[in-house]
């Protein structure tokens, strides 16, 4: 399983929890610019936008800021960032805002 692109891991473990999701979403803000997300999930009233980052390496704060900020001005809270490793000061700042962050290896975990 661990084969599969983090976009498709990710994709099947959201399936597995009742999400209904969909692709490239490319959302106007109030800003009036668009901004691109990897995911829109939706559970009955609870909806998050998601994006994947497949790197090598770790994924710092200024990522997690900028999607913060990105799905902020779309009117979306909570939103939800996927990656293989992340800094100290990306998980306290998404700790502080409510910026979900998941591992590869907790998308491997759940779905086994």
């Amino acid at each position: 399983m661990s084969r599969l692109s983090l976009i498709d891991l990710a994709i099947k473990y959201f399936r597995r929890r009742g999400y209904k999701i969909e692709k490239n979403a490319v959302l106007e803000g109030f800003s009036g610019l668009p901004h691109s997300f990897d995911l829109v999930i939706r559970k009955g009233e609870e909806r998050h936008l998601v994006w994947i980052r497949d790197w090598k390496r770790t994924v710092g704060v200024n990522m997690v800021i900028n999607m913060d900020r990105a799905s902020a001005d779309v009117g979306f809270p909570n939103p939800v960032m996927v990656s293989g490793k992340f800094s100290g000061h990306a998980k306290a700042y998404a700790n502080r805002r409510g910026v979900t962050l998941l591992i590869k290896r907790q998308i491997l975990q759940g779905l086994g």
